[in-house]
């Protein structure tokens, strides 16, 4: 026991190597803020020189962060600054005009350039930059620009970590561009090792971990409760009303939403900032004590389905794993994830769609996962 737990203490300590040498993504499974040790947020402020860009949609995260820490019983721990202040995470909020799209598709790249070359912003080591609705209208194309500027940014300043982000929902679905187009950025962020916040994939999930992906949601949280192609519910309302506020949930400003989903955006902001920094997503030791001793691909749930169904995995070591779904020919349909993850138990989902958003015919499929030397595969069954 003695030995497991100075291995751990040796992981935990060595973090900033093992974050800087893979792809960090931010998601839905990164927004329960209780799990992030203090000692991970402290080193965030202490470390972190942080430009922001954004307009509306973006400012969730820092009107978020705003009321989280006196949410978390005012200690001052969960502190932000505008600039350089003891004790608070230096953020440069609004360092330049615009967003990612705006006034165009590239002069955020050329902002980003003059304001890292000025002598007075030599501290900064991170910047991100939000999208305002642009990805929606994106083309292919527009998309690898962003992604090529961001690239190139990257390899001119190798001294500041860039985070890439997913622009959010706009109630167009899994078949709609928007999604087309996230997946295009996250399959590049997976590829290619970058550091991703999944702007869109919080706004899929209920803080209880329901996904309403494949109801049409909005970026107001509103989805369509009965698939009859209207959007009549909303999840963060529905979360809000039936758990106690300043207990569970807090109130703050949220640009073209509801408070639940800047809260969320808010606890992912700092698992953002604290693994930036160093911390490699194991809490505690004794919790460490608790993770998978192998790696298992678990029967997914329901089963049958129609039209989604969650598949759980189990990661022994770090390592880069992929989920693919095939037909019973063998044949590849989709692919779920393909990134790497650090030891733990994960969920993930199929909507019963290809890759490239069209509905499968109902049958037997078959997921599998391969993950290092791990090879392991399942068959489900989807029902119409």
């Amino acid at each position: 026991m003695q030995l497991k737990k100075l291995i751990l203490l040796i992981l935990l300590l060595g973090g900033i190597n093992f974050i800087l040498g893979q792809g960090l993504i931010i998601n839905h499974n990164c927004t329960n803020i209780k799990q992030i040790p203090e000692n991970a947020i402290t080193t965030a402020k202490n470390t972190l020189h942080v430009a922001y860009g954004h307009t509306s949609h973006g400012s969730q995260l820092i009107t978020g962060m705003n009321n989280l820490d006196q949410f978390m019983g005012g200690t001052g721990l969960y502190s932000w600054n505008d600039g350089p202040q003891e004790g608070a995470l230096d953020i440069d909020d609004y360092f330049m005009n615009g967003d990612l799209g705006n006034p165009d598709r590239t002069t955020w790249a050329d902002r980003t350039r003059n304001y890292l070359n000025d002598s007075n912003n030599s501290d900064v080591n991170v910047v991100i930059w939000s999208w305002c609705g642009q990805v929606s209208s994106a083309s292919e194309s527009d998309i690898d620009t962003y992604l090529n500027l961001m690239n190139q940014l990257e390899t001119d300043f190798p001294n500041v970590k860039f985070v890439y982000m997913t622009g959010h929902l706009d109630g167009s679905g899994l078949t709609g561009n928007l999604h087309l187009r996230n997946e295009q950025i996250r399959n590049f962020c997976s590829s290619n090792n970058k550091t991703l916040f999944d702007f869109a994939d919080i706004e899929c999930y209920d803080p209880d971990g329901r996904y309403y992906g494949d109801k049409i949601p909005n970026d107001n949280c509103d989805y369509d409760s009965d698939d009859n192609g209207s959007r009549d519910k909303n999840w963060a309302l529905e979360w809000q009303n039936s758990h106690t506020e300043d207990e569970d949930w807090y109130e703050c400003s949220s640009a073209h939403s509801q408070a639940l989903n800047a809260n969320q955006k808010a606890y992912a902001a700092w698992w953002l900032w604290a693994s930036l920094a160093g911390w490699n997503g194991i809490t505690h030791i004794e919790e460490a004590e608790k993770l998978p001793s192998i790696f298992i691909l678990n029967n997914n749930y329901p089963n049958p389905f129609n039209p989604s169904t969650n598949i759980t995995f189990e990661i022994l070591k770090t390592t880069n794993t992929r989920i693919d779904i095939l037909n019973i020919l063998g044949e590849h349909i989709t692919t779920l994830i393909d990134q790497n993850y650090n030891p733990g138990i994960y969920n993930t989902y199929w909507n019963g769609r290809d890759q490239q958003g069209n509905m499968v015919k109902s049958g037997t499929y078959i997921y599998r996962m391969i993950s290092g030397n791990f090879v392991d595969s399942k068959k489900m069954l989807l029902l119409k």
